[in-house]
């Protein structure tokens, strides 16, 4: 049987005398430094020295692990020494604790126990329950306001939040930016960084380690860099192609003539860069013909020679220019010829850009450049977009022989054929330059070889000079279905020509 006996009044009120005063509960994050305030009281008074110490309560049969005391000659418990430290001065009753570098092995009960005139007494109602989290803390990283290319600035990286007398941490820095380490303290490192403008965005990390606990920590921040407009393209669009991208001055694109074009401008900066379009090589304060980073040309005609992009903000700006030149394949005017004194006289004549090259071909030969004998002369001429040329036959004319104009330039090519039949009607295949008597049929049933009337047809006849099939607009020819033509010519030799 257990019997159990009441404790004395004398017991009780002995305890009562023995008084400790902490937080009982202690949360600490691994890898920090924490410190327990404490004070104690015991029951009597005494002029010897104050022996005080903290242990860690034994779990199961384990013994308890002496982690700090002011007694001389006392073996501390391997794992807390250089860590655990008595704070205050015990003969004024202090007990507080200092725990450096907690790890997570600290976590556990611990009680306290002081000596004084070989009289001894612990504690244990009061414990400190110490429990070490993970740790959550991450560094601090400094970045100055500006960072702006081309200009060293320091960043610093610290951790206020570690343990002043605790083992210094190990800094690191990963940066695709270059950098150069200057100077540091216990709880801190700087980094000297000379930006550049490829670095804006790029990461810059500091990775610190406490080597008393073994973890490691660290934060990362995206640079934020500063710098002028750089890398102007212009880009040359063709309905929603990219056709050309051009980025250096002094590049030349040639244009149709009547061609449609859009140009876009795009740079690079930060701040984000303004666009706008000039003409030629603008002031610093010229008005642009477009504000925006797109520049529509419905016809690049008008707005031919250079035009400039301008990306602008406020560290500088930058120009990129193109020159526009318009190009066009020949168009033909003529041939147009006529009998003058006994022989037969053409002119030729054709717009280019470039400025096209003419040549008459008779027959199977080839008439090409300036030329003068006794039955045939050439001459050719040009002037700015225009090429001139004249023809003179005085002798050589066959029945049936063609007579053809050529005009041609890098774009293209274009031709014109009279068909010479002396004594008979001839027909032209593509332009009219001669005098004609024309008889016009509205909507004809057929049509006769003859000059007669047609029966039940209405015949207009009038003589003009016609230069192309499209002067003829002005006699209202708009659909040839509804109206046919019969050209004759009225000279001397009876030379017809017509227009197909």
């Amino acid at each position: 049987m257990l019997w159990l006996f009441p404790l004395s009044a004398a017991s009780l009120a002995q305890d009562h005398w023995y008084q400790l005063e902490l937080q009982q509960n202690v949360t600490v994050q691994e890898g920090l430094c924490v410190q327990v305030p404490c004070t104690f009281s015991y029951p009597w008074g005494s002029f010897g020295t104050t022996s005080v110490s903290w242990f860690r309560k034994g779990a199961g049969r384990k013994r308890d692990l002496l982690v700090a005391t002011n007694k001389l000659g006392q073996k501390l418990h391997e794992g807390s020494q250089g860590r655990f430290f008595l704070l205050g001065d015990p003969q004024a009753n202090n007990c507080s604790l200092s725990i450096r570098d907690v790890n997570a092995g600290d976590s556990g009960t611990y009680f306290f126990q002081m000596e004084v005139d070989f009289r001894k007494h612990a504690y244990r109602d009061k414990p400190l329950s110490l429990e070490v989290t993970a740790l959550s803390l991450t560094p601090h990283i400094l970045v100055p306001e500006s960072l702006e290319s081309g200009r060293p600035s320091n960043l610093t990286c610290a951790v206020p939040w570690a343990c002043e007398g605790g083992t210094p941490p190990i800094f690191s820095w990963t940066s695709a930016a270059l950098t150069s380490l200057g100077p540091r303290t216990a709880l801190s490192s700087v980094v000297t960084l000379t930006p550049r403008p490829q670095d804006h965005g790029a990461s810059l990390t500091c990775q610190v380690m406490l080597p008393a606990s073994g973890v490691t920590v660290e934060r990362t921040v995206r640079l934020n860099v500063t710098y002028a407009p750089q890398n102007v393209t212009i880009s040359v669009c063709q309905g929603s192609r990219t056709a050309l991208k051009i980025r250096q001055n002094a590049s030349s694109l040639p244009v149709l003539e009547g061609q449609a074009l859009q140009l876009r401008c795009v740079a690079d900066g930060n701040p984000p860069v303004q666009l706008s379009w000039f003409r030629g090589s603008p002031a610093p304060k010229a008005t642009p013909i477009s504000g925006t980073a797109t520049l529509e040309l419905p016809d690049v005609g008008t707005v031919a020679g250079e035009v400039t992009c301008r990306a602008q903000n406020p560290l500088g700006s930058r120009n990129l220019s193109l020159s526009l030149s318009v190009v066009s394949a020949p168009q033909l005017l003529g041939p147009s010829c006529s009998w003058e004194d006994g022989g037969l006289h053409c002119s030729c004549s054709s717009r280019a850009r470039p400025a096209p090259s003419l040549r008459w071909r008779l027959g199977a030969g080839l008439l090409d450049g300036n030329l003068s004998n006794a039955s045939v002369k050439v001459t050719s001429s040009s002037a700015g977009p225009w090429a001139n040329s004249s023809l003179s036959l005085s002798e050589g004319l066959s029945s049936g022989l063609s007579l053809s104009c050529e005009a041609q330039n890098v774009h293209g090519a274009q031709s014109a054929t009279v068909l010479l039949s002396p004594g008979q009607r001839a027909y032209e295949e593509h332009r009219l330059g001669v005098p004609v008597v024309a008889q016009w049929v509205t909507n004809p049933t057929s049509i006769h070889e003859d000059t007669g009337s047609i029966p039940g047809l209405t015949l207009v006849s009038m003589r003009t000079r016609v230069r192309s099939l499209a002067s003829l607009s002005g006699l209202r020819i708009r659909h040839c279905r509804e109206l046919w033509c019969r050209l004759e010519t009225c000279l001397g030799s009876h030379v017809a020509v017509a227009v197909v």
